[in-house]
C-alpha cells in the first residue's frame, strides 16, 4: 500500500476526531455550511501526494494541463486585462523563449518589478520554467532599500514597468551590479507563443530554486528566502485542496504580489483548480465591497489587518450583496473574528499560519475561532511542530540538565518550531535565505535529541487541549515589566477595542532606572477619543503591569503592505519630548490617569523621583 492510500485510510478513520467541535453556530444570521473536515484534508493530500514522483512536472505544466481542457475559462482577471487558459499558457511560453534567447541561464536571477496584473504571475512563470530564478521585489521600495534587495539576489536582468522607471532610477547609484534592464511593456513583442520544443526546455525539477521572495523587513532589511518549484506545487495543492477550490470558483486577490500569499499561494490554488483569480493593484476598503460583487467572487484572500479594516468601515448596501463562500487567510484576531462573520455573512473562514521560508503550516479548517490552526493528528508524524520554553530576558531557548530543550505545557506560550526534514522521514523542508548566516540563524540544533534541527519561527503561540495553536506575539514584542510577561499584541488588541481609537500599535520600551520593558502605545484616534475615558476603559480590559505607561499620538502609523507594523523606530523613540515631536502622555500612578508629557515631567521620570 502507498504512502497516501495509507493516508487515505486514515483520514477516513479518523474522520470523527477530526470534525468540527458541536455547538452554538458563530452568529445566527451566519449559514456555516462546511464539507466534512477529514474530506477537505484528503482532498489537500490528494493534491500534494504526487508531487515527488514527477519530479520535472512544474506548475506551468499545471496550466497546460487546464489550458487543454478549459481554454477559454478565465485564469486571472484584472481590470486592466483578463488571460484565459489558453492565453496565460501562450503568455507563459512568450517569458521562457525571452528568457532563452536573453541568455538566461539555469539558476540566474532574473529581477521583477512590477505591479499586480495578470503578466505578473506569467513572467516568472515563464521565466522559471526555463531554470531562472525570479526574485519578486516589493514596489513600494525606493532608494538604499530598493538596491538593497536587488544585490542580495546578485541579477543578471530586471524586468521594469515603465511606471516604476523613476523608483529604480533613484536607486540605479547604489546597485552593486549593472545588470541588463528590460521593459515589461514591450519585452515580449515578436516572441512565439507556441509551446516549446524539446530542444527548447531545460532540465529543470522541482528541487530547483523558482523565486526568491522576500521578508517583511519589519526589524531590519529584507531578506531573501529562497522557494523551490517543489514547495509552489506544494502550496498551491495544499490551498486548492483546504478551500475547496473548484473551476467555477472566483478568487478576489488584493495582496501584494510581490508576496508569497498574495503572488503564489492566491492564484496559484486556484490555477491548480482551474478556477479564476482576480487581480486589485491594491486593498481599498473602498472599493472591496464593490470589486467582490462586481466580479462575482466566490473567496477571498485576506491578511493581517485586512478584516479589521473592513469591520471599521462604515455599513453599505453591499456588506451582504455577494456570493462569498469562504474568506482565506491569517492574521484574523479572535475578537475580530466574529463580528467580521456575522456582519459580512461569510459562511466559512479559513485562518492559517505559514511564513514564507517557514517548513510547517497551520490550518484552521474545523473554523475555531481565534485558533490559527493545528497539525491533524494523521499527519502530525509527517509534519511535526512544537512550542519551546525560552528564557524571557535573553529569548533564547531554555535547555535542562541534559542540553534539550524544553517543551511547553498546554496553555504554556513559548517559540513554535517546526522539524527540519522530509516529509517521509518526519520533518518538514527548510530552503534557507540567500545568505548562508542567515539560514544558519534560523536553524535550532539538539531540540529533543541530539543531532537534530528545528526552524525557529520567531513567533510566540500556545496550545490548548484540542492541539489548536493560537499566536501570541513575535519572540521580542513580548516584553517583561515588574516581574511580569507582557506580549504587545494581547495589550493591543484591548486598546483597539476602546472608544475612539482607529490604530494602535504597542512596544516595549526602556525606563531609566527601572529594570526591564514598560508598555508604550502609539495611537491614531478621531474626534471620540478622550485621554481619561481612555484610561479607565483600558483599565478594565487589562492587568495593571500590562498597562501603557506612555502613550504617543500620530496622525498615522508605519506598515508593511501586509499591514505588519514596523515598531523599530518607535521602540528607538521612546517617550522623550526632546526626540518625538507628537502629543506624548505618561501615566500617573497615583490617579491612574495619562497626564501630558512635557520636558519637566520626563527630566523627573529620568531623575527618578517619579516611577512608572
Amino acid at each position: 500500500m502507498s504512502w497516501w492510500s495509507a493516508m487515505n485510510a486514515g483520514v477516513m478513520q479518523q474522520s470523527a476526531e477530526l470534525e468540527p467541535e458541536r455547538g452554538k453556530p458563530l452568529a445566527a444570521k451566519v449559514p456555516v455550511t462546511r464539507p466534512s473536515t477529514a474530506r477537505t484534508w484528503l482532498k489537500a493530500i490528494e493534491l500534494t501526494a504526487y508531487i515527488e514522483d514527477e519530479p520535472t512536472r512544474l506548475f506551468a505544466d499545471v496550466v497546460d494541463d487546464w489550458a487543454g481542457k478549459q481554454p477559454d475559462r478565465p485564469a486571472l482577471v484584472s481590470d486592466g486585462a483578463t488571460l484565459s487558459y489558453r492565453a496565460l499558457a501562450a503568455r507563459i511560453n512568450q517569458y521562457a523563449r525571452w528568457a532563452l534567447s536573453a541568455g538566461v541561464g539555469k539558476g540566474d536571477t532574473v529581477c521583477l518589478i512590477m505591479p499586480s496584473r495578470p503578466d505578473y504571475v506569467a513572467a516568472w512563470l515563464g521565466i522559471s520554467r526555463i531554470g531562472g530564478a525570479v526574485a519578486l521585489i516589493n514596489i513600494n521600495l525606493v532608494g538604499p532599500s530598493l538596491a538593497h534587495c536587488i544585490n542580495v539576489a546578485t541579477p543578471g536582468h530586471i524586468v521594469l514597468a515603465r511606471e516604476l522607471a523613476s523608483a529604480y532610477a533613484g536607486a540605479a547609484a547604489d546597485i552593486a551590479e549593472t545588470p541588463k534592464l528590460w521593459s515589461a511593456d514591450a519585452m515580449l513583442e515578436g516572441i512565439d507563443d507556441a509551446p516549446l520544443s524539446a530542444a527548447e526546455r531545460r532540465a529543470v525539477t522541482i528541487n530547483d530554486r523558482a523565486l526568491l521572495i522576500y521578508t517583511s523587513g519589519t526589524t531590519g532589511l529584507p531578506k531573501a528566502a529562497s522557494i523551490s518549484h517543489r514547495r509552489i506545487l506544494n502550496w498551491a495543492g495544499w490551498f486548492a485542496g483546504l478551500t475547496g477550490a473548484a473551476p467555477d470558483d472566483r478568487l478576489y486577490d488584493c495582496l501584494p504580489v510581490y508576496h508569497s500569499v498574495g503572488g503564489i499561494v492566491a492564484p496559484c490554488s486556484m490555477l491548480r483548480a482551474g478556477a479564476s483569480t482576480v487581480l486589485a493593484e491594491k486593498f481599498s476598503a473602498r472599493n472591496f465591497w464593490r470589486d467582490i460583487v462586481r466580479f462575482d467572487c466566490t473567496l477571498f484572500q485576506y491578511i493581517g489587518e485586512l478584516c479589521r479594516y473592513l469591520t471599521k468601515a462604515p455599513s453599505s448596501e453591499l456588506d451582504r450583496a455577494h456570493r462569498l463562500r469562504l474568506a482565506c487567510g491569517n492574521g484574523l484576531r479572535g475578537e475580530v473574528w466574529g463580528e467580521f462573520q456575522a456582519r459580512f455573512a461569510i459562511p466559512q473562514i479559513l485562518e492559517f499560519y505559514a511564513a514564507t521560508e517557514g517548513n510547517f503550516s497551520l490550518y484552521n479548517v474545523e473554523g475555531k475561532v481565534g485558533a490559527i490552526g493545528r497539525v491533524p493528528p494523521l499527519l502530525a508524524h509527517r509534519f511535526p511542530a512544537a512550542i519551546v520554553r525560552l528564557d524571557p530576558d535573553s529569548g533564547e531557548p531554555l535547555r535542562g540538565s541534559d542540553g534539550l530543550c524544553c517543551p511547553c505545557g498546554r496553555g504554556e506560550p513559548g517559540e513554535a518550531i517546526g522539524r527540519i526534514g522530509t516529509a517521509d522521514q518526519g520533518g518538514g523542508r527548510f530552503e534557507g535565505y540567500t545568505d548562508a548566516g542567515q539560514t544558519e540563524r534560523k536553524v535550532l540544533r539538539d531540540v529533543f535529541a541530539k543531532g537534530d534541527a528545528w526552524f525557529r519561527t520567531g513567533d510566540l503561540m500556545r496550545q490548548d487541549g484540542q492541539g489548536f495553536f493560537y499566536f501570541v506575539d513575535r519572540v521580542g514584542d513580548t516584553f517583561r515589566w515588574k516581574g511580569e510577561n507582557v506580549a504587545t499584541s494581547e495589550v493591543n488588541d484591548a486598546i483597539l477595542q476602546c472608544p475612539g481609537v482607529v490604530e494602535a500599535s504597542s512596544y516595549g520600551v526602556t525606563v531609566p532606572g527601572a529594570d526591564g520593558r514598560a508598555g508604550m502605545a502609539a495611537l491614531v484616534v478621531d474626534e471620540r477619543f478622550d485621554v481619561d475615558a481612555f484610561a479607565v476603559e483600558l483599565a478594565g480590559r487589562l492587568p495593571a503591569y500590562a498597562l501603557p505607561v506612555a502613550l504617543r499620538i500620530c496622525d498615522a502609523l508605519d506598515a508593511t503592505e501586509t499591514f505588519k507594523q514596523k515598531k523599530q523606530q518607535l521602540m528607538r523613540d521612546g517617550f522623550d519630548p526632546a526626540i518625538v515631536g507628537d502629543p506624548l502622555y505618561a501615566k500617573d500612578n497615583e490617579t491612574g490617569a495619562y497626564r501630558r508629557l512635557d520636558a519637566g515631567f520626563h527630566a523627573r521620570i529620568a531623575s527618578g523621583d517619579v516611577r512608572l
